[in-house]
């Protein structure tokens, strides 16, 4: 087996003659659009990024093979090298490490630029409309921290770089409550769960809570204040929302003692400062272990069983422009399916329909849920203003998930725009029967999602018992101007997509895909399509759980 070295990072980054630009108002409105729907989604990150990555090499072997740096490919890389293994991860995205010409890694939210976007053109921001005017806007083809992958009926939201979705999301890191977790993971015992491994899940994420009396006054939390107030008003009950953006940090940023990232507009196109993604928690301790190498802009392909035992597995590795710059084949002893729900899927979907994988089950690509996402803004009375100051990360939901009419969590989501609005922005979680189905299509190469915007129905439904008892006590009306034109309703976007490879039905109860021993699913593709709440936890405690088992069984 050839050994790994460690290093730098290898490949392209942002360039400094490239990015970094003073903000437009066009570019400053265009932004937020993208803000309030990153305000469902980030977590918590100091900016300088030292995690180190390596390379690979065409005919490499290696006992384990990570596809994917996300939460469960985390989970399983630091517990495997804790367990002496040596672990290989290929990650499709970038290493963010190197700065642009504004010395920020990240862009934000008000002039997005190639490191935006996942090889965009034009942004393609959830808010994209404002006062009936579209504010998406051009931008340079680069391999961007954020991928909006379009299928019939619905965009997915994914973050592509060392750290997944955790460099892109809102950081609300909710642990759902138990009363309704045998309807998320009906074969998975829920009091080891509860009294392990979301416990474990939450100190490995590093989740805080905001301090409550600080709250009360922070400018940049006005908008959640009047959420709160407005939701007492129509009698639904509010939780404070744990995040593993790190409050004190904003607290100094409100001071104006460190640099702003909250509250400077950077959220769904990562981070600078403040908050803990994975490259700063899990990955970080599983690179310090030494027995885990991160290979970033490395794209797997195919899996198949190897001659001699095994799995081969091709990838493409590729520029900034999204080229192929050298094809390799490896062989792997094991191999983790990590690269998110839609990539998972994908991957099974194609090596069953191709020939490489031909036993998997019937089951893989089925259950895919985008965890009832509906986003919806209202416009409040004069008195109620929500502040022309806004921090990225939400901190407060609604719970009506009791209503059995129509069960629904909401977070108060931000709209930092930079100006007052008035303006009241929510993405809801809500129960929604619907899934889809991943298949390969022949003709083009690539998999569709069998999904029809129409079946977001039911999600609108559960959000209005909600919003239409809001608006009739606050004599207030919902926005049109933000989702399209004349548009009220977010409903064809997702930011939460769980399922195509559910456990217990295309998995074992731990993830085994048991028609080729050695390969393993440990990501959200196992989560049957809802969680409640913002899945990240329930997706990183799932994992916990599994890699224990699996090591306890599988290695020896």
């Amino acid at each position: 087996m050839r050994s790994f070295s460690v290093r730098g990072l290898s490949y392209e980054t942002p360039g400094k003659s490239v990015y970094g630009s003073n903000v437009s108002r066009r570019g400053f409105l265009a932004a937020t659009g993208v803000i309030l729907g990153a305000a469902a989604l980030l977590r918590n990150v100091p900016t300088a990024r030292a995690l180190p990555t390596g390379s690979i090499n065409d005919g490499d072997t290696m006992p384990i093979l990570v596809i994917g740096t996300g939460y469960g490919g985390a989970v399983a890389a630091l517990r495997l090298a804790q367990a002496g293994q040596n672990v290989v991860m290929v990650e499709k995205g970038m290493s963010w490490t190197q700065p642009g010409s504004d010395g920020k890694v990240f862009s934000n939210m008000l002039e997005p630029d190639g490191r935006s976007y996942w090889l965009r053109t034009k942004t393609d921001q959830p808010i994209n409309h404002f006062m009936g005017a579209d504010y998406n806007k051009s931008i340079p083809s680069y391999t961007g921290v954020l991928d909006s992958e379009a299928f019939s009926g619905i965009r997915i939201y994914q973050g592509r770089g060392v750290g997944g979705g955790s460099l892109v999301n809102g950081g609300m890191a909710v642990t759902p409550k138990q009363e309704n977790f045998a309807s998320i993971l009906p074969s998975v015992d829920a009091g080891e769960m509860y009294s392990t491994y979301y416990p474990r899940a939450n100190a490995g994420l590093k989740v805080n809570n905001i301090d409550q009396t600080w709250f009360q006054t922070a400018d940049c939390y006005q908008f959640a204040r009047v959420g709160i107030k407005q939701a007492q008003r129509s009698n639904f009950s509010y939780t404070f929302v744990p995040n593993v953006y790190d409050f004190n940090y904003m607290k100094q940023e409100q001071a104006d003692t460190a640099p702003r990232s909250a509250l400077a507009a950077e959220v769904i196109y990562g981070n600078n400062y403040g908050k803990n993604s994975l490259d700063k928690t899990y990955l970080a301790a599983a690179s310090g272990t030494g027995k885990v190498t991160i290979v970033p802009q490395h794209a797997v392909t195919t899996v198949s069983p190897a001659n001699g035992g095994g799995f081969s597995v091709a990838m493409n590795q590729i520029d900034t422009s999204g080229n192929t710059v050298k094809t390799k084949t490896v062989t792997a002893q094991k191999v983790f399916f990590a690269a998110g729900s839609v990539g998972t899927s994908k991957l099974l979907v194609t090596q069953k329909a191709t020939g490489k994988l031909p036993n998997l089950p019937d089951a893989v690509g089925k259950g895919w849920g985008n965890n009832g996402n509906v986003m919806v803004a209202r416009q409040n009375q004069a008195w109620d203003a929500t502040g022309s100051l806004q921090a990225t990360i939400p901190c407060v939901g609604i719970d009506n998930w009791a209503d059995a009419g129509g069960p629904a969590f909401a977070e108060v989501s931000p709209f930092p725009a930079g100006i007052e609005t008035f303006a009241s922005l929510y993405l809801a979680i809500t129960k929604n029967p619907n899934r889809g189905v991943f298949s390969y299509n022949s003709g083009s190469g690539g998999v569709d999602l069998n999904w029809q915007t129409a079946w977001n129905q039911p999600s609108i439904d559960c959000a209005k018992r909600i919003f239409d008892k809001i608006n009739s006590k606050e004599g207030t009306i919902y926005r049109t101007d933000l989702f399209g034109e004349y548009k009220t309703w977010g409903d064809d976007f997702a930011y939460h997509p769980l399922g195509g490879c559910v456990i217990n039905v295309a998995t074992d109860n731990y993830g085994r895909l048991t028609q080729y021993p050695g390969l393993y699913v440990i990501d959200g593709s196992l989560i049957p399509g809802l969680t409640t709440v913002n899945p990240f936890v329930t997706i990183t405690a799932l994992a916990e759980r599994n890699i224990e088992k699996i090591i306890a069984d599988d290695f020896h």
